[in-house]
């Protein structure tokens, strides 16, 4: 199913949930061909996340869990409740394999199972019960995502300033609002950016093909800088006055998980004197992670560095065009680790929906346990 990219009031929406059939948009294809895909079932959403049709940590866990819900609404009845459920928990677990670091992913397979584990117990119908709230999931992120952009604009402070962020954070890495761009969306809507600056973000280019679609598409005023550029323009330009970047993954002291080039960001916004601010709905925070240092990271393959895919030049508007170009010699052996950790030490504030989080005077780590545990 091939579609143009839509907006809805003037923002895109990479996830589509309508009359129970889900719809993405095809992020691999981005930013020169605008195409919609139907994911029927499970094995469609596990193709979709771990082939990067979908990303983003939000719109993972929710492209996961609405994957469900499309196959339970077209399948057969099952013989009982009990084989219901057995399916949902089979499926999920699937699901869990698509993307390992994924800790929205996780959580929602989690909350997911104890609500079919409580509809089977109070002898209530398993599968209306997951549509239900895998539906309320939807919602719930972009309601959260605004509340993110909110806290984290007034963290900033008044007047207006630039920002710089990495990766692609915004309505296509969520349900449609975003954590980090969710912020630069609000101070946008408040008048208070001047500029957002935005990096490459190698060896997948989130930044250059997503994240320069989604500000270009909103006519929100935008830069493109390499990554290797990041701590020449905080040195040249004292207007960017912070850093906001997404999160895959935050441990319980703080230490944060992120597409690759996060760290070293953080290092140069620390001796520039910048803010670094981490942007996450609370679900990306995992307790059960003391640390970063246990953090797995994914490493993905060779190709990814050695080549790169675009079109060609001068043929923008031929979608035959897009072509992978090999650039290093094909012998090449790579280190291509997806994720780095960012200390705690570096971070200026972690911003959630549920609130704005900082360190306690003096500590280089956050206890993220005790301030969730005092709201």
């Amino acid at each position: 199913m091939a579609a143009e990219a839509s907006c809805s009031a003037g923002r895109l929406q990479a996830i589509r949930w309508e009359s129970r059939q889900l719809v993405i948009l095809n992020q691999t294809l981005l930013p020169h061909r605008s195409e919609y895909l139907k994911i029927r079932d499970t094995s469609a959403g596990h193709y979709s996340i771990a082939t990067m049709q979908t990303r983003g940590a939000p719109a993972i866990a929710i492209v996961a869990a609405l994957s469900l819900a499309a196959e339970l609404h077209t399948h057969p009845k099952f013989d009982s409740n009990k084989a219901a459920h057995q399916h949902v928990y089979e499926r999920l677990d699937y699901l869990g394999t698509s993307r390992p670091t994924a800790v929205n992913l996780f959580a929602a397979i989690r909350g997911l199972k104890q609500v079919a584990d409580q509809a089977l117990e109070e002898n209530r119908d398993v599968c209306e019960a997951y549509i239900a709230a895998a539906e309320q999931m939807l919602a719930d992120d972009i309601a959260d995502n605004q509340v993110i952009g909110r806290h984290g604009a007034a963290f900033l402070g008044e007047g207006k300033t630039k920002v710089l962020t990495h990766c692609n954070t915004g309505a296509l890495a969520t349900a449609g609002y975003g954590t980090a761009l969710g912020i630069v969306r609000s101070m946008w809507e408040q008048g208070r950016l001047e500029q957002v600056v935005f990096t490459e973000t190698r060896p997948y280019n989130q930044g250059s093909r997503l994240t320069s679609y989604e500000l270009l598409t909103e006519q929100i005023p935008c830069r493109l800088i390499c990554d290797s550029a990041v701590s020449a323009l905080l040195q040249a330009d004292p207007q960017v006055s912070a850093i906001i970047v997404g999160a895959d993954r935050v441990a319980a002291n703080g230490d944060t998980a992120n597409k690759i080039g996060t760290y070293q960001l953080a290092i140069s916004a620390r001796f520039h004197n910048r803010k670094f601010i981490v942007a996450a709905p609370s679900t990306s925070i995992d307790l059960q992670m003391k640390s970063g240092k246990e953090i797995v990271i994914e490493e993905r393959a060779d190709r990814e560095i050695t080549s790169v895919k675009g079109v060609t030049y001068g043929s923008l508007l031929d979608e035959r065009a897009v072509e992978v170009v090999q650039v290093a010699p094909l012998e090449t052996k790579t280190w291509n680790p997806s994720f780095d950790v960012t200390p705690a030490c570096l971070i200026s504030a972690i911003v959630t929906e549920r609130g704005v989080f900082v360190k306690r005077p003096g500590a280089e780590a956050f206890d993220l346990a005790d301030d969730l545990k005092k709201l």
